[in-house]
């Protein structure tokens, strides 16, 4: 029997030989018409396979034995050499080069960078490897389409693999993707994002929450943690605003239904606007979607800001969709500011040089969570929509409306947090760290979604995408050839932990990858950095060649 090293260790079962080997074995035959001798082996509870060679074949075990006769008291030197010696190994996809091949990379990889390093030659390098279900390689999502249930469960156990190996102290992130023509809605893009210097962006993992699992949160959990949320950053708990869907344009969407439709039968959800109004119906639609706080930067001693929304209708009304609420605030029925008192945002030299990040620790907040008696007020004051400010609508200051905002909203028994945009990473920072303090002290698990953390040179970050047929997963950027060795091996063996593999098979049973693009990009990881601006003529020459 001969027995190959597999090359990677098995994820259901006990891994096999660790080296080449070839033992004496036996198994046992039977004829099957139509099919010929199909060998079984009950040692190793298997069919018989390419490694099992006969050299004696016999209709009893007895006659099969490799010595007969008898022995006596004897000296004899006796010694036997069975080895394996591979003629041919064709490249597979998990295992495209022999050892000695990868040491010669590995070795021209260091010797270029050693010549970049030399003339200053800045540059990076990352990827975009896709990877398939190892369990189910026959369903659309693994082939064509591009979102599916699963994909996106494995796709979260994938980020979370990543953020415990890459970043155990990350922040992990649920945003838009792309969104291609012929498409319902996006597509979703999951992140992680962690600081350069070490510190902790976010250090607690049972704060947040999975996007594949249901919590039982309710819009009273979003108003619980909306205001503590407002305690903690110096906010008016009265600028906490509850956002409605819009009960007109859906009761509209009702009378153009046939009578003898049930909105929430299961045969109606093929159309979007039927399956928004079943679940309105269902939910009740003076029941607020979720809480809309308006926060900016603020100036002075104060960090934020924020602000009432004078709305027409007395109340936030929310566009009609799917999307999260972030994505559909009514900013057109916001007054607007005369040209000579609209303050454009400040936005940050590129070239600035940045001071380190503020630690974890040194974060402060202005007041402590609220009691659960203070929270319950809070609640039933949030929900009965009451907190519209009188001094605000006696005297009006349109300049003073901030146009942002964080929404807080209960979803599929989830609670999603929509962050706002913001311009600087140093007030990202705080906010997240406040998300996390309520979170933790409340025992509400968040997800994270809306705007990422503004681009920063003292920031990385790495997505998992969906892709048709793939789940696709976009690396940060690394400064050497060991650096990219190091993130891509970690990353293929996460990625088998978590069930996925970059193996497929075509029709006619041909071993082939799952692809993936691979792209050249001309810049650095910082302007300073950038070939544009320090070899402009290099630039030119790529060019032209």
């Amino acid at each position: 029997m001969i027995q190959l090293k597999d090359n990677e260790r098995s994820l259901d079962g006990p891994s096999g030989t660790e080296e080449d080997l070839a033992a004496l074995h036996s198994w046992c035959e039977v004829f099957l018409p139509g099919a010929g001798w199909v060998g079984l082996d009950p040692t190793s509870g298997l069919f018989a396979s390419e490694g099992h060679i006969p050299l004696a074949c016999t209709p009893h075990p007895v006659s099969a034995a490799p010595i007969a006769g008898f022995t006596d008291e004897c000296e004899v030197e006796f010694d036997f050499s069975n080895t394996v010696t591979r003629v041919l190994e064709d490249p597979r996809v998990t295992k495209p080069y022999s050892e000695d091949q990868w040491q010669d990379i590995l070795a021209l990889g260091a010797s270029v960078d050693k010549e970049f390093e030399k003339n200053d030659v800045r540059l990076t390098m990352g990827g975009e490897p896709t990877f398939v279900s190892i369990d189910d390689m026959e369903s659309g999502q693994w082939n064509t389409d591009a979102l599916g249930d699963d994909k996106l469960s494995l796709a979260k156990t994938l980020l979370l693999r990543i953020r415990d190996r890459f970043a155990p102290n990350g922040l992990v992130h649920y945003g838009q993707g792309k969104w291609y023509p012929g498409e319902e809605i996006p597509r979703w893009a999951l992140g992680v994002f962690w600081r350069k210097d070490g510190e902790p962006l976010w250090t607690q993992a049972s704060s947040l929450a999975r996007i594949d699992k249901d919590y039982g949160h309710t819009i009273k959990d979003a108003c619980r943690l909306s205001h503590a949320l407002c305690t903690l950053l110096d906010i008016p708990s009265a600028h906490c605003q509850p956002a409605y869907e819009d009960a007109l344009h859906y009761l509209q969407k009702e009378q153009s239904l046939p009578k003898n439709i049930d909105l929430l039968a299961q045969n109606v959800k093929s159309d979007l606007d039927r399956r928004r109004l079943a679940a309105l119906i269902d939910r009740g639609i003076s029941v607020p979607s979720g809480l809309v706080i308006p926060i900016g930067r603020g100036d002075g001693d104060k960090q934020w800001k924020s602000s009432i929304w004078p709305m027409r209708r007395e109340r936030i009304v929310l566009i009609p969709g799917d999307s999260p609420m972030g994505l559909r605030l009514p900013l057109n029925d916001l007054p607007s500011l005369a040209k000579e008192d609209q303050e454009l945002p400040i936005e940050r030299d590129p070239f600035a040089p940045r001071d380190p990040l503020i630690k974890r620790t040194d974060i402060r907040f202005a007041s402590p969570i609220p009691t659960q008696s203070e929270l319950s007020a809070a609640e039933q004051v949030l929900l009965a929509n009451k907190q519209i400010d009188k001094e605000f609508k006696k005297d009006p200051e349109w300049k003073e409306v901030v146009r942002t905002a964080m929404c807080i909203e209960a979803r599929e028994g989830r609670l999603h947090i929509f962050m706002p945009p913001l311009e600087y990473l140093e007030d990202y920072i705080v906010l997240v760290a406040a998300i996390e303090e309520a979170a933790t002290k409340l025992s509400l698990p968040v997800i994270i979604e809306g705007y990422e953390p503004p681009r920063d040179p003292r920031l990385l970050k790495l997505l998992v995408t969906p892709d048709p047929g793939v789940i696709e997963v976009n690396v940060h950027p690394s400064d050497n050839w060991e650096q990219l060795v190091e993130t891509t091996t970690k990353l293929y063996e996460e990625a088998r932990l978590s069930r996925l593999s970059t193996e497929k098979f075509m029709l006619d049973g041909r071993h082939t990858g799952s692809g993936g693009g691979n792209h050249i990009t001309r810049g650095g990881a910082s302007p300073d950095d950038s070939a544009l601006l320090r070899r402009p003529d290099s630039f030119r020459s790529f060019i032209t060649f």
